[in-house]
């Protein structure tokens, strides 16, 4: 079985979208989402430096955009992603991109809400200087007492030995100070704030407001939810997570074990891909994965598909 998975913040880098543009039809697409949402995603994924695409409001925006262009180059059409895939998930904001893929909103209003979800984001941010670092190593029932400690949040659990802490820039700076017995490293993370903590409570009032004007539809493809790692049939069920979700723990870790239950055999991190297909050669062993950094990896993805991906037996269940 084939799943397909979408990154999360902190996944791109400067002109990571510049190969991509050279595909048919992609540079048009990227220009009308541009027109859609008031944001230049060519100029930002082709032009600008590290710092411009670090603001919150911009980086969204052009990961959920180079998932999808990335994604419809292996599957065109609706009814492809449906007969191949046997599941899908996003980390944080890729979670709108997989609500995209997966049916359960246009690609247009998938667009438009991590607009507003980006916004919404970087102003609960500007309140309080925050920020998030990743752990790298340690056993789980160390760290997360510890961080509790330093009165920090566990906003990511990825599973894989990782687990990404947030808060003030000052409790950061005690952990940098003081790590975990056991942690190999702490690193502080390219984001503008302590996302999925309560720092972020604004933005969920935002989003409430922003859901409401949307029709969601029911997944074609069994949706997996970073709430809980849950397969979740309810399109409006879905947007009602992906709005709570932005001051609530991702939990990639139980997303991982639901892949596993689900038989998965092989999957595809959609671009820029790189940073989940790290953890899952480490949590899902004997999995096949394959990261689509740039339009060379989609030959290989194309024959991983032709090859390894079963028709998913049923949409979700």
């Amino acid at each position: 079985m084939l799943v397909l998975v979408a990154p999360g913040q902190g996944a791109q880098t400067p002109g990571f979208l510049t190969p991509w543009l050279d595909l048919p039809g992609v540079e048009d697409r990227l220009r009308e989402w541009s027109a859609a949402i008031d944001l230049d995603l060519v100029h930002y994924g082709t032009k600008a430096d590290a710092d411009e695409i670090r603001d919150t409001a911009v980086a969204q925006p052009l990961l959920v955009a180079s998932a999808l262009v990335s994604a419809r180059q292996l599957f065109p059409a609706a009814e492809d992603f449906a007969r191949l895939v046997g599941a899908a998930a996003g980390h944080s904001v890729g979670e709108l991109a997989a609500a995209a893929l997966t049916g359960v909103l246009p690609e247009r209003s998938a667009m438009e809400l991590v607009r507003k979800r980006g916004l919404a984001m970087a102003e609960a941010a500007a309140v309080t200087e925050t920020g998030m670092s990743a752990l790298l190593g340690g056993d789980p029932e160390v760290v997360l007492p510890h961080l509790e400690k330093l009165g920090l949040t566990p906003a990511n659990v990825n599973g894989a030995g990782q687990i990404v802490a947030a808060g003030t820039a000052a409790q950061l700076a005690a952990l940098a100070e003081d790590k975990p017995e056991g942690t190999r490293k702490v690193v502080a993370l390219k984001v503008a704030g302590a996302f999925h903590t309560h720092h972020m409570a604004p933005a969920v009032s935002a989003l409430e407001a922003a859901v409401q004007e949307l029709s969601p539809a029911e997944p074609h493809t069994r949706y997996v939810s970073n709430k809980d790692g849950g397969v979740v049939a309810s399109g409006a069920e879905i947007v009602q997570r992906l709005v709570g979700q932005v001051a609530n723990p991702v939990r990639w870790d139980l997303c991982m074990e639901t892949f596993k239950e689900l038989g998965v055999t092989d999957l595809i991190e959609v671009a820029p891909g790189g940073t989940l297909t790290g953890l899952a050669k480490r949590a899902l062993p004997g999995v096949k994965t394959l990261a689509l950094k740039s339009p060379a990896d989609l030959d290989a993805a194309r024959e991983l598909i032709a090859e390894h991906a079963a028709p998913a037996g049923s949409p979700a269940e």
